[in-house]
């Protein structure tokens, strides 16, 4: 009984499922798979079967893509509170991506038949679910014009401004990710991104304190870059 009701307390903390009763968090917590993933491992590899939706507890987990040569294409990087894979929930499709643990990360799955039968006794929680997959969708609009219509400078302005939301002048934010990582989410390489990130320090944008540490030293400067009116010379 007591680690019903401590898993009850980790899905009302979930975003997703705010403003829940508590009746309908019991629900849910008969129907989660409590999991583990250690770093590394492959959590869905697309094709696979839709059979539920994952939520990050803790940890991280990448969504990507690999091309025919075999080259990675990140898509996501959620963390905790984030779902992946819901529209296997409503869609009962195969999974179009990859997804795998950046580092050791507490997941919850949630099977679809169950998860769909809660949702016939509760249409709010459909309506969570749609209001997340209309901020996904419109995220995933963004990217799609970083990549097809910004370069890579704007780009990374862009990601440093995300990353440095909710803070004001000249804020230090962290790489949630690895350069190489880092790369491949912008549609780059590492070698290009580090001539970036150099060019950006030598003209007053940007300063590195330490490895992943970067300070936003002109932040109007940045938001120019990101939106394509300013160019770096």
């Amino acid at each position: 009984m007591k680690k019903s009701l401590k898993l009850t307390d980790q899905i009302a903390r979930i975003p997703l499922f705010d403003g829940l009763t508590g009746e309908h968090n019991e629900g849910l917590a008969m129907i989660v798979v409590d999991q583990v993933i250690p770093r590394g491992q492959m959590i869905f590899a697309q094709g696979d079967e839709g059979e539920g939706f994952y939520v990050v507890v803790s940890g991280r987990v990448k969504i990507f893509k690999l091309s025919p040569d075999g080259k990675e294409q990140i898509l996501h990087i959620f963390g905790a509170g984030e779902p992946f894979g819901e529209a296997a929930v409503f869609a009962g499709e195969k999974f179009p991506a990859n997804a795998e643990a950046l580092e050791e990360s507490r997941i919850f799955f949630f099977p679809r038949p169950a998860f769909v039968e809660l949702i016939g006794q509760n249409p709010s929680l459909a309506l969570n679910m749609l209001a997340v997959l209309s901020r996904r969708l419109r995220k995933l609009a963004s990217l799609v014009e970083d990549l097809s219509l910004k370069e890579v400078p704007g780009r990374l302005a862009a990601y440093l401004l995300y990353l440095s939301e909710g803070k004001k002048g000249a804020v230090e934010v962290e790489l949630d990710v690895s350069k190489n990582q880092l790369a491949s989410l912008l549609g780059t390489i590492p070698e290009t991104l580090s001539r970036i990130l150099a060019r950006l320090t030598r003209e007053g944008f940007i300063k590195s304190n330490r490895p992943r540490q970067i300070q936003l030293l002109d932040r109007k400067g940045m938001e120019e870059l990101a939106s394509g009116e300013r160019k770096l010379a």
